[in-house]
């Protein structure tokens, strides 16, 4: 049995590849709705600071991993000292704090954007070397764009100050806004025995800080795509990491690379390898967590992901919104069984197949037009 920190539709997804490979289940998440309990074998719900659960959950697995970065160091830690905990606790707390993440990268000679560590609201300044725009982040916590400011100018810092204020979580990092041309990320995955498995580098639209589009493989020259790889493959070795990782990257309009965060776990833009890869990210997350040789990461064909959030769920996830999804050729269909509909909620996913890139971003484009965004997901603003 393998337990799963997190019940949302990573954990359901993983669970769905590890049933498929003859394993059983036990989830914890506070969330009793949460999509990944209905399909364990050992269901707990509960707050994961909850000592009672936490014994329960150790006896019943011999191996442990988890769907998202945001969840107590010390349960990962109290479990490692048990059984295989993969990515390893040490892993899980540099990269689930932003400075720590980016002082480990940096102390490595990896590329990423200047930062500063803010400890107080009032110690916010904009240094000459990162300079204007910038963006103001909490170091931990924050994900999807949540607990992010942009500083413009001069006259935004005395705003952002009072909103961290009435935040009140510290420390932040501020760090300097890249004006990229393309966002890129790379899954990586790596065995105990230190074999490693990279997929294909894709390309990312984000929309008020949420994934709306992937493209695989992306729209960059070979060698780009190459770099970016070779890149996503050196940091997780560096970081002697095990499991599932994604490097998010943002490639410079004059060709450079520069790290922007890194996630110890299956990733959105990684979900097209449900439908267009040999072995998708999923269960590769399972043959690294149980010591299983890795699978191999082959392109089977283009393919797009849309994500659907909130109240798209409602245009196109019933009824005849939904049909015409599923008549639609090479359109794979995946609904995540979340009860309560909120707006930027991940809800579902579709990703189109098809064997010439075109046709499977053309598909794209029709469902955003359908679900009422004519256009292409809008950057912010540089």
């Amino acid at each position: 049995m393998i337990g799963v920190l997190g019940g949302g539709q990573l954990g359901a997804m993983f669970a769905m590849a590890a049933r498929r490979l003859g394993y059983r289940l036990a989830v914890w998440d506070p969330d009793p709705d949460a999509p990944a309990l209905k399909l364990a074998d050992l269901a707990l719900s509960a707050p994961l600071s909850d000592p009672t659960p936490l014994k329960t959950f150790a006896d019943a697995i011999e191996a442990a991993t988890y769907e998202w970065e945001n969840i107590p160091v010390a349960v990962c830690e109290t479990l490692a000292q048990r059984i295989p905990v993969r990515p390893a606790p040490q892993i899980l707390r540099v990269l689930q704090n932003r400075l720590e993440q980016k002082t480990f990268l940096t102390s490595r000679g990896f590329p990423v954007a200047p930062f500063r560590a803010v400890s107080f609201p009032d110690r916010l300044v904009v240094p000459q070397d990162i300079g204007f725009p910038c963006l103001c982040k909490t170091a931990t916590a924050g994900y999807d764009g949540k607990g992010q400011w942009r500083v413009s100018g001069p006259n935004d810092i005395r705003p952002v100050r009072e909103e961290l204020r009435r935040q009140g979580h510290s420390p932040w990092v501020l760090e300097q806004f890249l004006s990229f041309e393309k966002e890129l990320s790379v899954v990586v995955v790596r065995a105990a025995d230190g074999d490693r498995r990279i997929y294909p580098t894709v390309e990312n639209l984000h929309e008020s800080g949420i994934l709306r589009m992937t493209r695989a493989p992306a729209q960059v020259d070979p060698g780009t795509a190459e770099r970016a790889a070779t890149l996503a493959g050196s940091v997780v070795e560096a970081m002697e990491g095990v499991g599932v990782f994604c490097v998010e990257l943002f490639l410079m309009p004059d060709g450079r690379l520069f790290i922007n965060e890194m996630a110890p776990r299956p990733h959105n833009s990684g979900h097209y390898t449900l439908d267009a890869c040999t072995v998708s990210q999923f269960e590769q997350q399972v043959r690294a967590v149980c010591g299983l040789p890795l699978g191999e990461v082959r392109l089977l064909c283009p393919a797009v992901m849309v994500n659907l959030l909130g109240e798209d769920l409602i245009k196109v996830g019933s009824g005849e919104g939904l049909a015409n999804l599923l008549r639609t050729p090479g359109a794979a269909v995946h609904l995540y069984g979340k009860k309560s509909v909120r707006p930027g909620r991940k809800m579902g996913h579709v990703t189109f197949l098809s064997e010439k890139p075109d046709a499977a971003w053309e598909a794209a484009l029709a469902l955003r037009r359908a679900l009422g965004r004519p256009g292409l997901p809008q950057a912010p603003p540089r």
